[in-house]
C-alpha cells in the first residue's frame, strides 16, 4: 500500500458514516419523492467543491450527480447508489425516521436499501478529497433516483451521455461479496374485464373480480421456457404483487352494490439470462388462453409497462446482468479488498440470495460500462425490511475498500479497464 492510499484511508471515519447515513434516514424519499434528499446532497457536495449536476429526470423530480475532477489522463470511476427507498411495512416497532445506533447496528427506514451504501460511496469520495491526493481520472458519485422502479435515474443518466470507464454499485450485498450476476425483472399489468350492473339485477353482468380469480390460479401454473441457470436455481419465478378491482376506469371502490367491471393485477417476473420479455409474455398467454377459450365471458389483456396512473410503476425492464468475473474492475475491487482486510473476498460472482435481485448495474452494463455490486449489508441479508438496519462495520469496510479502489483505478489508463467482450 503506497503513501497516497494510506493518506486516503486516514480520512475514513465510522462516526462520519453514521452521521451522514442518519441525516439521509431523516429525509423520507420513497420512489418518485426523492427531490428533498437530492437537494440535501446537492448542498452537501457544493459546499465541498465538487462539480454538481442536479438532474431533473422528470418534471419536479431530481437526482444529484457529483464529480471530483481528476488531473487528466486517468480512468474514470463511478460510484452509484440510489436515493429512493421501499415502502414501509406493517411490522415496524421503531420510529422509521429517527435513526438509532445500537452497538454495530444503525436502524432507520431505507438505511439498508440503500442509504448505508449511499453514505459509503459519498464518504469514499470525501476521503479522497480531504486527503489532498489528486486522482488522474474523474471520480463520479451518482446519487440516483428510482432504482426500485426499474432504474429510472441511472437510465436517465445513461441517456444523458455520461460514461465512465468502470463503476461500482453499492447495493446491500455484503462487504465481503463481489457480485457480478443478477436476474432480470419485468413488471406487467393484467386486466380482466366485466359487465357492470346492479345487485338487484345480475342477469347479463360479468364480475371482473371473479374472472380475475381464475387468471390468478392459472398464473400459478405458468411454465417458462428457458435454459436453467444452476447458479440461479429458483428462477424464473412469477409473483402476483397487488390487485385492484372496481367500477369504471378509475376502479371506483365505494359502489359495492354494483358488479365490478375492471380488475387489474400487477405481476412481477424475475427471469434468467437467455429469456426475453416477448418469450415471457408468450409463456403467460399459454397458461391464460385455454381458460379464456373455455369461458367466453373471460376477457383479459396484458399491459407492459403497467399504466402510468399507478404512481411509482416500474416502466423499465431490468435485463439480467452477467459480468465476467475476470473483468479488470472486478480484479481491482478484489485487490483493494485484500489490501484492506488481508483476506480473500468471501465470494466473487453469483451470491445468493442477492443475485436473485436486480439493480442499476444492468443499465450501466448495457451502456458499455464494466461494473459490479459491492455494498454494506445488514444482519439478515437484503430481504428484511422490518426494523431495517445496516452494520456500521460493513459501511466502514466498504468505504475503505472503495477508497483504495478509487486510488487504484483512477491512476490507470482507461484502456486498462476495458473488456475484450462487448456488453451483452
Amino acid at each position: 500500500m503506497d503513501d497516497s492510499t494510506r493518506a486516503v484511508l486516514k480520512h475514513v471515519d465510522a462516526g462520519e458514516l453514521v452521521d451522514l447515513a442518519s441525516d439521509l434516514i431523516r429525509i423520507p424519499s420513497f420512489k418518485t419523492e426523492e427531490t428533498a434528499v437530492a437537494r440535501f446532497l446537492e448542498a452537501f457536495f457544493r459546499r465541498r467543491g465538487y462539480d454538481v449536476d442536479l438532474q431533473e429526470i422528470e418534471p419536479g423530480r431530481f437526482q444529484t450527480i457529483a464529480t471530483l475532477r481528476g488531473t487528466g489522463g486517468g480512468a474514470s470511476l463511478m460510484l452509484n447508489g440510489h436515493t429512493d427507498i421501499n415502502a414501509l411495512t406493517r411490522r415496524w416497532t421503531r420510529d422509521p425516521w429517527r435513526p438509532s445506533l445500537e452497538g454495530d447496528r444503525l436502524y432507520g427506514h431505507g438505511v439498508q436499501n440503500m442509504k448505508g451504501g449511499l453514505a459509503s460511496i459519498i464518504l469514499t469520495a470525501e476521503a479522497v478529497r480531504r486527503s489532498g491526493v489528486r486522482l488522474a481520472g474523474d471520480l463520479v458519485v451518482a446519487c440516483v433516483a428510482g432504482e426500485t422502479q426499474g432504474g429510472e435515474g441511472t437510465h436517465y443518466l445513461m441517456q444523458s451521455g455520461l460514461r465512465t470507464d468502470a463503476a461500482v454499485v453499492a447495493e446491500p450485498f455484503g462487504a465481503d461479496n463481489l457480485v457480478t450476476v443478477h436476474a432480470g425483472i419485468v413488471h406487467m399489468a393484467i386486466h380482466a374485464y366485466g359487465v357492470t350492473g346492479h345487485i338487484g339485477r345480475l342477469e347479463g353482468t360479468v364480475n371482473a373480480v371473479q374472472k380475475m380469480t381464475a387468471i390468478v390460479r392459472a398464473l400459478g401454473h405458468v411454465e417458462f421456457r428457458h435454459t436453467p441457470r444452476p447458479d440461479l436455481p429458483a428462477f424464473p419465478r412469477l409473483n402476483v404483487g397487488s390487485i385492484l378491482g372496481g367500477r369504471g376506469q378509475d376502479y371506483v371502490l365505494v359502489e359495492p352494490p354494483y358488479v365490478p367491471d375492471l380488475c387489474t393485477i400487477l405481476v412481477d417476473v424475475h427471469f434468467v439470462p437467455g429469456q426475453t420479455v416477448d418469450g415471457i409474455v408468450a409463456d403467460i398467454r399459454r397458461a391464460l388462453d385455454p381458460i379464456a377459450v373455455s369461458d367466453p365471458d373471460l376477457r383479459y389483456e396484458i399491459e407492459i409497462p403497467p399504466p402510468a396512473s399507478f404512481k411509482g410503476r416500474r416502466r423499465l425492464v431490468m435485463d439480467p446482468f452477467d459480468m465476467p468475473t475476470d473483468a479488470p474492475i472486478v480484479h481491482a475491487v478484489a485487490r483493494s479488498y485484500r489490501a484492506v482486510t488481508g483476506q480473500e473476498p468471501k465470494a466473487i460472482g453469483t451470491v445468493l440470495p442477492h443475485s436473485y435481485s436486480a439493480d442499476d448495474t444492468c443499465h450501466l452494463w448495457k451502456a458499455g460500462i464494466p461494473c459490479l455490486l459491492y455494498g454494506p449489508a445488514t444482519i439478515r441479508g437484503n430481504a428484511d425490511e422490518d426494523d431495517a438496519c445496516v452494520l456500521v462495520s460493513e459501511m466502514e469496510r466498504v468505504t475503505r475498500v472503495l477508497a483504495v479502489t478509487a486510488v487504484d483505478v483512477c491512476r490507470r489508463k482507461p484502456a486498462e479497464l476495458a473488456l475484450t467482450l462487448p456488453p451483452r
